[in-house]
């Protein structure tokens, strides 16, 4: 080793979260498969991945949840299962449904829940964070489903978590809420929180994380940000909606020899290009094409998006909802104060 760089190896910081050649297995089946990664304080990191992939697993192992049949996991140096109890307090876990007395409202479980710490969020400052003040009085089970979701991720965020958990955050929340969940993520990020998102809303996850983690059957697929992926993976197409049923031909034949033009769904179409097309003048003479035409031109993009990345890395596999993987019964799990923020 060059004694040069053992001062600064030393003061790297060590990942608040990592993966090593984890391997789960229930029986004869592996669900997660020698699969490495790490994440760090600051940052948001999205584990993404097809119906059985082995998310749910990977993250049951990572709260404590869930023993490894090899390889290690480390959330903030410690081992969760062996060093449940005094990683419990420092972790805050955000499940997708349940967990909440569905007899109590919002103001009084937030104020159980803050009860169970040394050191907790104020309650009655989180509901209003969250936008549920109005409700606060309102027993659990008469909340709509995003108001459901906000208040379990203010339950989350009460013990003052070092790394947050969270599990589909913004699932059947309206729009004025998602902003809410995003907001306080993003100021949870900035606190220097590190937070571990699963989620099937892949327009959420480019939205939320900095860097994203695909897997499948297990294995890890890819990793890097949200751009990264999608540059990796990116054909070099423009993207564009107009009037459906344009004449394609004549619109690829004006743009230039070698482009292709196909009407992917109603009035969105898709422009290929030969390689190393110069994108610019492309755009304008198909802005060009459709002016001379009177038909507006929307949605134009010259790149594409994390889902677009998302599914040429995966090839599909599988429609995007809840992992089919055993689970022992994660997401039915109540809370209560032996767990702090367990289920």
């Amino acid at each position: 080793m060059d004694h040069a760089d053992a001062p600064h190896q030393a003061d790297a910081p060590a990942p608040a979260v990592e993966c090593d050649a984890v391997v789960i297995r229930y029986g004869t089946t592996t669900a997660v498969d020698r699969l490495s990664f790490a994440a760090h304080r600051g940052e948001v990191l999205a584990l993404l991945g097809p119906n059985g992939a082995g998310k749910t697993s990977t993250v049951e192992a990572l709260e404590g949840y869930r023993p490894v049949t090899s390889g290690t996991v480390r959330v903030l140096g410690l081992d969760p299962g062996r060093d449940h109890a005094a990683l419990v307090p420092r972790i805050g876990v955000m499940l997708q449904r349940g967990g909440v007395y569905p007899m109590l409202g919002p103001t009084q479980v937030l104020r159980l829940f803050a009860a169970y710490y040394d050191d907790p969020e104020d309650p009655d400052a989180l509901l209003d964070q969250v936008g549920l003040t109005h409700v606060g009085r309102t027993p659990w089970r008469r909340l709509s489903g995003g108001e459901q979701q906000r208040l379990s991720l203010a339950l989350a965020l009460v013990g003052r978590p070092e790394v947050l958990f969270l599990d589909e955050p913004t699932a059947g929340v309206d729009p004025e809420g998602r902003i809410v969940v995003r907001d306080l993520i993003a100021a949870q990020r900035d606190k220097g929180l590190c937070v571990l998102l699963t989620t099937h809303e892949l327009g959420e996850a480019e939205r939320l994380a900095d860097r994203v983690v695909i897997v499948d059957r297990g294995r890890l697929l890819a990793e890097g940000s949200p751009a990264e992926l999608a540059s990796g993976t990116a054909d070099g197409s423009v993207r564009f909606s107009t009037d459906p049923g344009i004449d394609t031909a004549a619109l690829a034949t004006a743009v230039g020899p070698g482009a292709s033009v196909t009407e992917e769904r109603p009035g969105a179409y898709r422009l290929r290009l030969p390689a190393g097309t110069d994108t610019p003048p492309v755009v304008a003479a198909l802005a060009g094409w459709l002016a001379e035409r009177n038909l507006s031109l929307g949605d134009l993009r010259t790149g594409q998006s994390l889902e677009e990345a998302y599914l040429a890395i995966t090839g599909a596999r599988s429609d995007p909802a809840a992992d089919a993987e055993p689970t022992g019964g994660r997401r039915r799990r109540s809370r209560g104060r032996a767990g702090r923020g367990t289920r």
